[in-house]
């Protein structure tokens, strides 16, 4: 029986590391050819609404910032985030720190991604928040990507939010 995380399937023993860097070789090689799209995930668009719809269901929204062209950030998306996005569980949004689109911000103003990146001092991509109501960190962010213990340090933010989330409304 082959162990999964988040619903991926993985390696087990010394094959997992191997497995991993394939797949990040291959996110490399993808990316290259421009078939990795971060549109695979959603936009941030409204980010007090959706902030707003997680915590009614008990759930941080987690949002992505990512940088074009960043294979880490390719790796996170596929293995973590769109399992989770696509299962219904967590919600996950994304924005581009360097984006210049509009969108709504956590308290429903007009804002930028960059904006929000340098607002919130993100300087390494990718980084994932764990917001709250009003657009508060209620979790530890992760910043970065290593193979090592990834999956676990999502979950326990997932559930340092959630813990967090409930007691606020206790």
């Amino acid at each position: 029986m082959t162990p999964h995380v988040h619903g991926v399937p993985v390696a087990v023993d010394g094959g997992r590391r191997a497995a991993l860097r394939r797949l990040l070789a291959g996110a490399v090689a993808a990316g290259a050819a421009g078939t990795v799209r971060a549109s695979d995930l959603p936009a941030a668009v409204n980010l007090q609404r959706d902030i707003a719809e997680a915590a009614e269901r008990g759930e941080p929204l987690v949002l992505m910032v990512t940088l074009v062209g960043c294979a880490f950030c390719d790796v996170v998306r596929r293995l973590y985030l769109q399992p989770m996005n696509a299962q219904g569980r967590v919600p996950v949004r994304q924005i581009e720190m360097r984006s210049r689109a509009e969108l709504r911000g956590p308290t429903g103003q007009p804002t930028r991604g960059a904006d929000l990146a340098s607002q919130w001092k993100v300087t390494m991509a990718p980084t994932l928040l764990f917001l709250g109501p009003g657009g508060a960190e209620i979790a530890p962010r992760l910043v970065g990507y290593s193979e090592d213990f990834y999956g676990g340090y999502l979950d326990d933010a997932l559930a340092t939010a959630r813990q967090r989330l409930s007691k606020a409304r206790a």
